[in-house]
C-alpha cells in the first residue's frame, strides 16, 4: 500500500470509491457534488488531498485544508476507505498523511469538522462509528456535537411545502417583496451578511445565487434587503444558511423564505432536504415540520 498525492486524473475513481465507502446512502448518492465542492476551495485555502493505492487501485482517500478564517486551523474535510480495506491502517495512515501536510502548511491544530464554505458535513456523523473510534485514538477530543434537521418533501401536503402566498401577500401590504436573489444582489447581501452575521455565511450564500443546483431567496423592502435564504451551496439537497435583519424580525419572513427554497429543492427532485448545522430547532420544526435526525461530533487535537 502506498499513499500519493490526488491529482486530476484520479478524481473520478475517488467519486467512485466515495460511492462505495460511505456508509450513508445521502452521502454516497452525492459523492460526485462533495468531492467536486470540497475542491473548490481556491488559493491559499486549497483543498489538499492523498490517496491509498494497492496494486494501482484507490482504496482510501483524505481531502484537508487550512481554515477560512484561521490560517492555523487544519480540516479534515473527508475521509473514505473501501469497506474491503478497512481494518489494515489505511485510514489511520491517510489522517498522519493529512496532518503533516496541514502542518507544513502552517496549521498548529487539526479539526476533523466542516470549513465552510466548502464542507459537506459539520463533523462526523456519529452513525461513522470506525471514524469516531479512529478519531479518539489518534487523541482527538471531542470539542461540540452539531445537528441536521430532515424537512420531508416527498409529499404534496408536507408542512415543507405548504403555501407562502398568504404571507407573501401580508408582507407585501407592509410594502416587502420576496423574490429570488440575483448576482446583482451580492453587495446588499454582503453588506447584511457582514453587519448582522459577522460575515462567515457570504461565501456559501453567494456560490448559491446564479447556479442550476442551489438558489438563493430575500425580501426587500424598497432598496433594503430584509433577509435572505440559500440553499445547495454545500450539497444539493442541504439547506441553508440563512438570515433576518434583527429590525425585520417577527414578520414572519424566515418563514416564507425558507419554504420556497425548499420547495425549489422538491422541484429539483428531491424527496428531502438536509437543514444544516442547525441553531433555531423550534424555528425549523414549526416553519417545516422538520425533525432533528443528524447528529454529528466535531474533534480537535493539537499537532
Amino acid at each position: 500500500m502506498g499513499i500519493v498525492v490526488l491529482t486530476d486524473d484520479r478524481v473520478p475513481a475517488v467519486v467512485e470509491l466515495c460511492r462505495a465507502a460511505l456508509d450513508l446512502p445521502e452521502d454516497a448518492a452525492e459523492a460526485e457534488q462533495i468531492v467536486t465542492r470540497l475542491r473548490q476551495r481556491p488559493g491559499d485555502r486549497r483543498t489538499d488531498g492523498f490517496i491509498a493505492l494497492v496494486d494501482d487501485a484507490v482504496v482510501g482517500v483524505v481531502l484537508s485544508s487550512l481554515s477560512s478564517r484561521k490560517p492555523d486551523r487544519g480540516h479534515i474535510d473527508l475521509l473514505a476507505v473501501l469497506p474491503s480495506a478497512r481494518r489494515k491502517g489505511i485510514g489511520r495512515a491517510l489522517l498522519v498523511r493529512a496532518e503533516a501536510d496541514l502542518a507544513d502548511r502552517g496549521a498548529t491544530e487539526v479539526w476533523i469538522a466542516g470549513n465552510p464554505p466548502y464542507y459537506a458535513w459539520p463533523g462526523i456523523d456519529v452513525r461513522y462509528t470506525p471514524a469516531v473510534c479512529l478519531a479518539m485514538k489518534l487523541g482527538y477530543e471531542q470539542d461540540r456535537t452539531a445537528w441536521n434537521m430532515t424537512a420531508d418533501l416527498s409529499y404534496d401536503g408536507s408542512p415543507a411545502l405548504r403555501s407562502t402566498a398568504p404571507a407573501e401577500e401580508r408582507l407585501a401590504a407592509a410594502g416587502i417583496a420576496v423574490r429570488r436573489a440575483t448576482s446583482d444582489d451580492l453587495p446588499a447581501l454582503a453588506s447584511l451578511i457582514t453587519e448582522h452575521f459577522g460575515g462567515a455565511w457570504y461565501d456559501e450564500v453567494s456560490h448559491s445565487v446564479d447556479r442550476t443546483d442551489s438558489g438563493c431567496h430575500i425580501a426587500v423592502r424598497g432598496d433594503e434587503l430584509l433577509g435572505f435564504a440559500a440553499y445547495g451551496s454545500s450539497r444539493p439537497t442541504w439547506f441553508g444558511p440563512m438570515g433576518t435583519a434583527p429590525a425585520a424580525e417577527g414578520l414572519g419572513i424566515g418563514g416564507v423564505l425558507l419554504r420556497r427554497c425548499l420547495r425549489d429543492q422538491r422541484a429539483s427532485g428531491h424527496e428531502q432536504a438536509q437543514i444544516g448545522w442547525v441553531g433555531p430547532v423550534p424555528f425549523y420544526s414549526g416553519s417545516a415540520g422538520a425533525r432533528i435526525e443528524r447528529v454529528f461530533f466535531l474533534y480537535r487535537r493539537q499537532l
